[in-house]
């Protein structure tokens, strides 16, 4: 079983990686059961699939060299995060300035909105309501500490 003391090693490692790297950085990591090692990254403009397999490469070379999981006993998988994951950070809240996203509040309510402008403490969020002449653009301000998640909505 894997405690925060695992994470922590293998989120240093991984800092050290992106260290020279100052476009991308670290969103979360996950260890299953299974001893499979999920890495969220995450890149001011994104990050491409060959980023990811370099970062794996680098990451996976200095997991064995530690020793962290006996017998090499561990997979290991480097992604974004995904549209059907939350956002975590400030920084990729700055990243999709623009975008349509899905709030959910600590009480529960749901708004939806395009991200407008990101703070210290929080963001602003534009919503439409009404149609056609009656349509109206609202900006409204959602403090972090009251956001229970956020998504990006995908618009076809």
């Amino acid at each position: 079983m894997h405690n925060e003391a695992t994470v922590g090693l293998i989120e240093s490692m991984m800092q050290a990686i992106l260290a020279g790297e100052t476009s991308y950085f670290l969103v979360e990591i996950r260890i299953k059961p299974t001893n499979n090692v999920k890495v969220f990254l995450d890149g001011d403009s994104g990050i491409t699939i060959e980023k990811c397999v370099q970062f794996n490469r680098a990451l996976y070379k200095k997991i064995e060299e530690a020793n962290i999981f006996p017998e090499g006993d561990f997979s290991l998988e480097i992604s974004s995060p995904g549209l059907d994951e939350p956002l975590k950070l400030k920084r990729q809240y700055s990243k999709n300035i623009g975008r349509k996203i899905e709030i959910v509040l600590l009480d529960g309510t749901r708004k939806e909105g395009n991200l407008r402008e990101v703070s210290e403490d929080g963001i602003i969020v534009e919503e439409v309501t009404g149609k056609n002449k009656n349509r109206q653009l609202n900006n409204h301000t959602y403090l972090f500490n009251n956001i229970k998640t956020t998504k990006i909505q995908a618009v076809f």
